[in-house]
Order: C-alpha cells, then structure tokens, then sequence
C-alpha cells in the first residue's frame, strides 16, 4: 500500500508539471476525528487546509464540528459549525483576507445499497456569517462508492467512490458552485482511513474560495467507547 500511495502523488506530481500551462493543480488537506458514542450518536472535528498550487500559495484553511443522529440505518441528521477563513492569492496566507466566515450547518443524509454500490444523498443548509455580511446556501451532493478487495476483519480493504455536490444560494444569480470528487480510500483498520482523490470545482465569481484543480488527502480515524462492542467499519462517502 505504501507503494501506491507513493506512485499515486507522483503521478498528480507529474500531472500538475505537464499542465502548468493549462491549469494549477493544488492541494486539499482534510484531517478528521469522529467519536461514536453508540451506534446511533456520534461526535466529529475536523481540519482542512488548502493551497492553489501544488502545496504552494496555501490560501484557505477551516476547522469545524459537530454532532450525527442516525434516525434509522440508513438515514442521520448532523449539525455542525465551524470557522472558515480565505486569503488573497499570489502567496501563503497573503493578507488581508477575502473571507473571515463563521458557519452554522444542519444537513440529512441518506444511504441505499443497490447490489454492490452504495449510493447516498446529502442535503445541507449553510447559515453564514462572513467579513462580507450574512449569506444563505444550500448544498445537495450526490455520490456512489463500491468496497473491493480481500476482506479483512469483516470489512473490504478498499474503496472507490465518486460525488458531484452543487452549491446554490437564494440570491441572484442563484447557483455558485459545482464541485466533482474522484476518491480511492485505503483502511488500514476498521477505525481508520486514508483518501486520496482528484477534486475539480467550479466557481461562479465569489471570493471565498479560489482554485478549479486540487489532489486531496485525507485522515479520517474513529473512536468507540469500550463498550460499545459492535464496532462496523464506516464505509460513507467522506465529508468535506
């Protein structure tokens, strides 16, 4: 597995090389602890930090939490808020910034099983307070993900997935944001996994967040209280 990590961030290396001319390949850093106090409680923290070039220009950093509800096993209801801070381009961290964002976010998500993907919904609505005034948004992603290789501990090793996420506001000119992410996860263990993924956006004229191309890598690692006995692996389209 170590070797395909590795040759995965030379090729997006090589990749973001060979395109320089077209485009800028950046990079999209998610950290993400989640604690489950039962089968149906959960809390989560998370950290992201982003850059427009290949780990370089680092313009966007967030870190938020929150608490998930599963109201039944396919279906949880999750509240989160969050920090969110966006800097000028043309350098790291270059001030002053173009957002200075506080975020309130309740969303549902629903998952279905068809054969062998799993397919899943999410709906959120975002209250946010910005350097810029107060904005509503609204996001809706769409995703399906397929487990493969040789089981280990009840659970397959492996994961491919894919999402599309559209932004859109209740203001002119209405849609924002469109966002498509490309993931292969890898799980050490049950309580961990690792991502690694192509993420391409696309902006309509806001400042709060720049870039089209990003390499994103992720470490998403679970928690149980020890008596919570019936640890399944979490194998759900990643959040982000």
């Amino acid at each position: 597995m170590k070797k395909s990590l590795l040759l995965t961030g030379l090729f997006f290396m090589v990749l973001n090389s060979g395109y320089s001319q077209s485009f800028d390949l950046g990079s999209w850093n998610i950290l993400n602890l989640k604690y489950n106090h039962n089968e149906k409680l959960s809390v989560f923290a998370e950290g992201q930090i982003r850059s427009l070039k290949f780990y370089d220009n680092f313009h966007y950093f967030e870190y938020k939490g929150g608490i998930t509800y599963k109201i039944q096993k396919y279906a949880h209801v999750a509240l989160g808020a969050g920090s969110y801070q966006t800097y000028r381009e043309g350098g790291n961290f270059v001030l002053p910034k173009n957002n200075d964002e506080f975020r309130l976010w309740p969303q549902i998500s629903l998952n279905q099983t068809i054969g062998k993907i799993k397919a899943e919904q999410r709906a959120r609505i975002e209250f946010r307070f910005t350097s810029n005034g107060y904005r509503n948004r609204f996001r809706y992603r769409n995703g399906i993900s397929y487990a493969f290789g040789k089981p280990v501990n009840e659970y397959k090793p492996f994961q491919v997935s894919l999402s599309n996420e559209i932004f859109f506001t209740d203001n002119e000119p209405y849609f924002e944001r469109n966002r498509i992410l490309l993931a292969l996860n890898y799980k050490p263990s049950k309580a961990s996994t690792i991502q690694v993924g192509y993420l391409h956006q696309f902006d309509y004229k806001i400042n709060d967040e720049t870039g089209r191309d990003f390499f994103q890598i992720g470490y998403f690692i679970e928690f149980f209280r020890k008596s919570n006995l019936n640890k399944t692996a979490d194998m759900d389209i990643k959040d982000n």
